[in-house]
């Protein structure tokens, strides 16, 4: 398959233009990054945006593997001397690694099996006569006897015929045609039987202590649960398929003359090929490829919750204090400013005694008064709700001297990143326990640059991540953090090393160098003196230039996400327009542009752009600085404690979804425990999938259906009429 096939192969598989393909392959094969690509290049690619910019390069990868995996099955299949002119033509026609793998098999080099050691024992023509069953006369004992051999161990007709059949049966499994026939089979009537391996009490798993559920039907998240339930080995798990059909399908290949003396032999063979090889191996495969599927699903719901959440609107020019709540050890107390510095900590103990109760609420409200604090985040770990009812009261007590709201915060990854190397870096005065408020403090400020901290695993909202693949979570997961950085900007003048690490063109080193230059030489007055930094070449400037801004660069534009590239078309336009001041009149230029009565090929034509280059410095001027997060909705803050034993069936709150799931969604309604929204709560009609509905971050209005105060259990329903 030449470059050209792949690209058709790939524009017909995505539905998109063939030219689009190869321009996108191009882009990538030079180094460019995807967020550039998509922002940048928009006029080469057909405006292709991130998600099939990844999809063409994941393609063009596997096919490239294909064919490379072609060329080696052919040298290797070459060399044996067994490479005929259609085993060739089928394997150059391949388009699946698994076909590619079938056709491979029986070339493919093994250890010693029942069917090599009856080839050393002598048997192989006897089996060939077999297999050819063109004899319909005489006994099959006569056939078998000359291949008696006391030294080679054949001792008996039984032996011989064995052997015989352990040759068939070999040559039968490793049939590509017979094995991809089996696959399908067993994929579209095979049963998934589970039950339960051993039982002590009850477990997560009692659901499936007796379960079936057909192989083509059974959902995601239920394949994970059931192989995390058989490698704590509480489960046991079958493939369950018509076996009488199989071996039907496997003698239509196979049994060519019923006549023959050989036909029992034969059936034999087959029943055994079918039974020791090919359904142990088929089997193998079909579990492996349900868990691959679920694994994507899962890493796809894992990577757009965290999107979601990366993307949840910053809280900006507040004084902020952050709660990480304890028992044993007390909760640590941090005040950030509007910018995220950290002026102050201290420990406090929010729980009986009374007297230790009250002076706790006496320091917080101390420190509320001295930095004139606005809002409150609490994380919702242990003693989260004991700190929310102290910090409740005292904002009752202060409402009429100072207003107060606070919120509850997923603290998810805050104990990660306190005993990270980049928590030492940051504040290598304070001890790790005291870290990890101030890391409370700074998500409700700003969630992206704070959770770009964190190992992505550790935010917590997935749904068995650590059971998927590692290594393409690993890889979606920085997929999706290296996409919401990008698509915000980053300010080059306070940005973090964490945060500018995942800036396109830029890597951990040239990210810690920028950092160093700021901090030898100032500010950076404009995006050119990113070119005077060790490591930023021209490369490295061109893809990364247009997602760093500085707000006051003494050139506008460098607050905007136009690229340099693009500054003299946009000077143009500027000038064209008669636009003085870009921050007062900006907001202007689609009206400017209308009242111009300019035609629009002939202005692309002046300014040597193509349209969506075009399009996109219009809507940039128009809203220059502008982050998209700011038009996302507002995280709930509160001034009153709600407790689970405070919640009625049919009472109507507002919440804020944590976590969308296959089933459902997780939504903190305030109390200690986020309520359920079941999928068949979600919406008036079907809802096949969670996301269609809501996201991470959402502000949802529920309904509560259920209270389970023994199990912590909570049931809402998005269902309100």
């Amino acid at each position: 398959m030449n470059e050209s096939t792949m690209f058709q192969l790939i524009a017909d598989e995505l539905k998109i233009n063939v030219l689009q393909v190869k321009n996108t392959i191009e882009l990538l094969d030079g180094g460019n990054t995807v967020p550039f690509i998509a922002r940048y290049r928009k006029e080469v690619t057909g405006s292709l945006d991130e998600e099939q910019i990844r999809q063409v390069e994941e393609r063009i990868q596997y096919l490239r593997a294909l064919e490379a995996r072609k060329d080696t099955i052919l040298k290797s299949i070459e060399e044996q001397g067994k490479l005929t002119p259609e085993l060739k033509a089928r394997i150059e026609q391949c388009s699946k690694m698994q076909e590619l793998e079938d056709l491979y098999l029986p070339y493919k080099p093994k250890k010693r099996t029942r069917a090599t050691i009856a080839k050393e024992k002598g048997l192989e023509p006897l089996a060939l006569q077999i297999l050819a069953q063109e004899i319909m006369q005489g006994s099959i004992e006569d056939y078998a006897t000359d291949y008696l051999n006391e030294e080679k161990e054949v001792n008996s007709i039984e032996e011989a015929l064995q052997g015989a059949r352990d040759i068939i049966a070999e040559i039968i499994s490793e049939d590509a045609d017979v094995r991809k026939e089996v696959r399908e089979t067993t994929f579209s009537s095979g049963i998934l039987q589970v039950e339960a391996k051993k039982v002590e009490g009850r477990t997560a798993y009692e659901a499936y202590y007796d379960y079936n559920e057909a192989i083509n039907k059974i959902v995601p998240h239920r394949v994970l649960a059931i192989n995390r339930g058989e490698s704590e080995s509480i489960l046991k798990v079958t493939v369950d398929v018509d076996v009488e059909r199989i071996q039907s399908q496997i003698e239509g290949h196979y049994i060519k003359n019923r006549k023959s003396i050989f036909l029992e032999q034969m059936q034999i063979a087959i029943a055994d090929s079918y039974h020791r090889l090919i359904a142990p191996s088929i089997s193998r495969e079909i579990r492996s490829a349900l868990t691959e599927t679920a694994d994507e699903h899962a890493i796809t719901i894992f990577a757009t919750n965290l999107k979601n959440l990366l993307l949840q609107p910053p809280v900006r020019g507040k004084m902020i204090m952050g709660i990480d709540p304890g028992f044993r050890t007390g909760s640590k107390v941090a005040v950030i400013d509007a910018t995220g510095k950290y002026i102050e900590g201290i420990t406090i103990y929010p729980h009986p005694p009374q007297n230790q109760y009250l002076e706790a609420k006496s320091k917080v409200r101390n420190l509320v008064e001295k930095h004139r604090i606005n809002i409150i985040a609490i994380g919702n770990g242990t003693a989260s709700r004991e700190t929310e009812q102290m910090v409740a009261e005292l904002i009752g007590e202060m409402k009429d001297s100072q207003p107060v709201e606070y919120i509850i915060v997923s603290e998810a990854g805050a104990s990660v990143y306190s005993a990270s190397k980049t928590a030492r870096e940051e504040f290598p005065e304070l001890d790790a326990s005291m870290r990890g408020n101030i890391s409370i403090a700074r998500r409700l400020m700003d969630p992206l640059a704070e959770l770009v901290k964190i190992d992505p695993k550790s935010i917590g909202v997935g749904l068995y991540q650590h059971d998927v693949n590692q290594r393409r979570l690993a890889e979606m997961l920085g997929f999706v953090v290296e996409s919401c950085v990008n698509s915000v900007g980053v300010n080059l003048n306070t940005a973090s090393v964490s945060l500018l690490r995942h800036i396109s063109g830029l890597t951990s080193r040239t990210a810690q160098n920028i950092v160093n230059h700021r901090d030898s030489n100032g500010p950076f007055k404009n995006r050119n003196e990113l070119k005077n930094v060790d490591g930023i070449g021209e490369i490295a400037f061109e893809q990364a230039a247009g997602f760093l801004r500085i707000p006051d660069s003494d050139n506008a534009l460098d607050n905007t996400s136009i690229h340099p590239e693009s500054y003299d078309a946009t000077k143009k336009l500027i000038k064209k327009l008669a636009i003085s001041d870009i921050k007062d009149e900006g907001k202007r230029i689609k009206q400017k542009l209308k009242e111009s009565h300019i035609e629009l090929k002939q202005l692309l034509d002046e300014l040597g752009i193509g349209e969506p280059t075009f399009q996109d410095i219009i809507e940039n001027l128009a809203k220059p600085g502008l982050d998209p997060r700011d038009e996302m909705p507002k995280p709930i803050l509160k001034s009153d404690v709600l407790k689970m034993e405070d919640l009625k069936e049919g009472m109507l709150l507002k919440g804020t979804v944590r976590n969308v799931v296959d089933f459902g969604a997780f939504v903190d309604i305030g109390v200690k425990q986020d309520g359920l929204v079941h999928v068949s709560q979600m919406a008036a009609k079907y809802v096949k999938n969670p996301m269609e509905v809501v996201s991470v971050g959402d502000v949802v209005e529920v309904r509560v259906v259920s209270i389970d105060l023994e199990r912590g259990r909570i049931g809402l329903s998005m269902k309100i009429n």
